[in-house]
């Protein structure tokens, strides 16, 4: 019988040829659809993920900027793309409405990552369910309002969106996916299309991503 290994502690990892990601995130970056040499946005970054996985796509290519409320998680992200050799990233803290507003109308591709629920992940962590209460749904479903509206204005005519969640709330989900459409900046977008992955059926981490384009006039 295989014994399970702590992969952390190879070399290969140390060395940066490889990282850990879920199966059901390792989508997202392929769903934004970013070519070499592109200027791409990933809003809502993190410790960087999905970054480190945009910037390999763009064979270090062009210009992958990582953004994020918590300047902690983008000095692990910085540490995490030295370790892998990923030079086309560059971090920036979101401490004002100023970072977003130099960015409108500049990216090709914008990755909304956007703060859920996290009920996509009962399956790891089953106690989750009893921890959420009804007004945090309510409060982040406002947040995801607020970030889609204001953070895709960075992306520029002709330019696309990914809207992503690991929830499986429609309110969190499509729903959120048709106010935005429905609304003022919503109008210059089309939907191209969605992906929705369940837990029970492919036993990844439940997730939601839909793919929006921008109209080519302002």
């Amino acid at each position: 019988m295989a014994e399970r290994g702590n992969v952390f502690i190879t070399e290969a990892f140390k060395n940066g040829y490889f990282e850990v990601q879920d199966a059901s995130s390792q989508l997202v970056a392929e769903f934004l659809d970013v070519k070499p040499g592109m200027k791409v946005v990933d809003a809502c970054a993190g410790a960087g993920g999905k970054t480190l996985h945009i910037a390999a796509l763009m064979e270090n290519k062009g210009q992958v900027i990582a953004m994020d409320i918590y300047d902690n998680k983008l000095k692990e992200l910085k540490r995490r793309a030295k370790r892998d050799g990923a030079h086309n990233i560059e971090m920036r803290v979101i401490d004002s409405t100023k970072p977003i507003k130099k960015l409108y109308d500049k990216a090709d591709r914008v990755l909304i990552d956007a703060p859920c629920s996290g009920l996509g992940v009962l399956r790891r962590n089953p106690d989750a369910k009893w921890k959420l209460q009804p007004e945090f749904i309510e409060r982040i479903k406002k947040t995801q309002q607020e970030i889609l509206d204001n953070y895709s204005k960075m992306v520029k005519p002709g330019g696309k969106l990914v809207y992503a969640t690991c929830s499986i709330l429609p309110s969190e989900n499509q729903e959120q996916v048709n106010l935005f459409l429905e609304s003022e900046n919503g109008k210059n977008f089309t939907f191209i299309k969605d992906k929705k992955i369940l837990s029970h059926e492919s036993g990844f981490d439940g997730f939601y991503m839909a793919l929006l384009e921008r109209s080519n006039t302002k």
